[in-house]
C-alpha cells in the first residue's frame, strides 16, 4: 500500500510541477473566455458594416432601409452601369436596384455586388420589403381595419410546463433547459474522459520508452504501478478542473463588468416584458436538483475515467511505438462518438430504450447518463448504472493488471490476442 501511495505521489507531482501543465491550466480558461468575448467586442464595432448603394427608380422604397451596425444604405450617385468595371468604389459593398413598383412586378429588383455577399444582407432586404408590400397589399383592399383584424387573428400558443413535487406543489419546468444542461454535462464528461485517458496512455509509453519501468518493477508491483499512474493522473486532472472552474467564474464576472452588463439594467429590461422566456428559464433551473446532478456527475466522471484509463493503461503496455499507441485510441474515440450521438438522440426521449440501455451499460453510461440526469432518473437506475460501472472498473483493472505486468517488459513485438489471453491466465 505504501508503494501505491509513492507511485500516486510521483505521478501527481511529476505533472503539477511541470510548467506546461500550469500554462495550459491557466491559458485554457482565458481562451474559452476569449472565444465568447471577442465576437461580442467585434459586433460592437460598427466600422466594418456593409455599405449598400440603393438605386430606387420609383423613389418609394429607399426610405424603408434603416442603418444598423451591420448595414448602411446610401442613395446611389450614379447609374448602375458606372459601378461596373475595375474602378468601382471600394467603400460600396453592393448595389440594390429597384426598377419599378414591386406590387406590380415583384421580380423588378436586383442586388449586385463585387464579392460574395453575406446571407444576412439578402435576408434583411427581403424581410423589409416583404413586410412593407404586405401592408400595401392589405391597404389596397380598402377594407377598414383589415390589417388590425389580421394581426389579431394570429394566435401563438406557448404552453407553460409545471412539475409537481411530492407535496403537490407546482414549480416551473422547461424541457429545453433540462436538455441544454444535460448536453452540457455530456460534452464535459466526454472531454474530460478523453483528455485524461489519453494522458494515461501517453504516460505509459513515455516510461516504457525511457526504460524506467524496468527499474521500478524490481521494487513495485505492476498492479500498484498501473493503479498509481491512473489515480495520480486523475488527481492532477481534478486539480486542473478546479482551477478551470475558479478562473472561468472569476473571468465571467470580470467580462460582465468590462462589457457593461448592468444588473439593474437587466432587471429593468425584464420588467419591461422583453425577457419573459429568460425569467421562465431561470425559474425552471431553480426546480432542478443541482446537488444530485453534481454528485452524480462527479461519480460518473470518476468511474468512466477509471474504467477507460485501466483499459488504455493495459493496452498501451503491449505496444512500443507512438504510432501503435495512437491506434489504441481509435476504438475509444469511436465508442465516445457513439455515446455522444446516443446522448443527442436520448435528449428527446430520456426514458426510451436507447437512453435506458446506453445509460446502464458501462461503456456508454458515463456519457449518456448525463443527458438523463436533469430529467429525474429513478434512483435505482442511477445506482444500478454506478454499480455496474465500478464493478466493470474492478474487472478491467484486475485483468488489465495481468496484461500490464507482462507487457511493460516486452519490446519490439506486438502480442496477438492468443498471447494476451495467456498473459491473463498467468498466476
Amino acid at each position: 500500500m505504501n508503494n501505491l501511495r509513492l507511485v500516486i505521489e510521483r505521478e501527481f507531482y511529476s505533472r503539477v510541477r511541470k510548467r506546461s501543465f500550469w500554462v495550459m491550466t491557466i491559458l485554457f480558461p482565458f481562451l474559452m473566455l476569449a472565444i465568447g468575448a471577442v465576437p461580442i467586442l467585434l459586433s460592437q464595432d460598427g466600422s466594418d458594416s456593409q455599405r449598400v448603394a440603393v438605386i430606387d427608380h420609383t423613389g418609394k422604397y429607399i426610405k424603408l432601409f434603416q442603418d444598423s451596425q451591420a448595414y448602411s444604405f446610401v442613395t446611389a450617385d450614379r447609374p448602375i452601369s458606372e459601378y461596373k468595371g475595375e474602378n468601382h468604389p471600394e467603400e460600396i459593398t453592393a448595389i440594390l436596384e429597384i426598377r419599378q413598383d414591386l406590387l406590380e412586378d415583384p421580380s423588378a429588383i436586383s442586388l449586385f455586388s463585387f464579392k460574395q455577399l453575406p446571407r444576412g444582407l439578402e435576408t434583411y432586404i427581403n424581410t423589409t420589403l416583404s413586410s412593407y408590400l404586405t401592408d400595401q397589399k392589405i391597404a389596397s383592399f380598402q377594407i377598414p381595419e383589415l390589417k388590425e383584424a389580421i394581426q389579431q387573428s394570429k394566435v401563438t400558443i406557448a404552453v407553460t410546463t409545471y412539475k409537481w413535487n411530492e407535496e403537490g406543489d407546482a414549480t416551473t419546468a422547461s424541457s429545453s433547459m433540462a436538455s441544454a444542461l444535460g448536453m452540457g454535462l455530456t460534452f464535459l464528461s466526454y472531454i474530460f474522459i478523453m483528455t485524461y485517458g489519453g494522458m494515461v496512455l501517453q504516460g505509459v509509453q513515455e516510461e516504457k520508452k525511457s526504460r524506467i519501468l524496468e527499474i521500478m518493477v524490481s521494487s513495485v508491483r505492476p498492479m500498484d504501478m498501473m493503479m498509481g499512474k491512473i489515480i495520480g493522473i486523475g488527481l492532477a486532472g481534478v486539480v486542473q478542473i478546479i482551477v478551470w472552474v475558479v478562473l472561468l467564474t472569476l473571468g465571467s464576472l470580470g467580462l460582465q463588468f468590462f462589457l457593461g452588463v448592468n444588473t439593474s439594467e437587466a432587471t429593468g429590461a425584464m420588467s419591461a416584458g422583453g425577457t419573459t422566456e429568460l425569467i421562465q428559464g431561470l425559474q425552471a433551473l431553480s426546480g432542478i436538483n443541482f446537488t444530485m446532478i453534481i454528485v452524480c456527475f462527479i461519480l460518473f466522471f470518476i468511474g468512466g475515467y477509471l474504467f477507460y484509463a485501466s483499459i488504455l493503461a493495459a493496452l498501451s503496455a503491449t505496444v512500443s511505438s507512438d504510432e501503435d499507441s495512437s491506434q489504441l485510441m481509435l476504438p475509444m474515440v469511436l465508442i465516445m462518438v457513439f455515446s455522444i450521438y446516443a446522448g443527442l438522440a436520448s435528449a428527446d426521449n430520456p426514458d426510451g430504450s436507447l437512453a435506458f440501455w446506453c445509460s446502464i451499460l458501462p461503456v456508454t453510461s458515463p456519457i449518456v447518463m448525463m443527458v438523463r440526469l436533469p430529467f429525474e432518473v429513478p434512483i435505482w437506475q442511477v445506482a444500478l448504472s454506478l454499480v455496474l460501472l465500478y464493478l466493470s472498473f474492478v474487472g478491467t483493472s484486475y485483468f488489465g493488471g495481468k496484461i500490464y505486468r507482462v507487457g511493460i517488459l516486452m519490446y519490439g513485438k506486438k502480442p496477438s490476442v492468443k498471447e494476451l489471453l495467456r498473459w491473463i491466465r498467468y498466476k
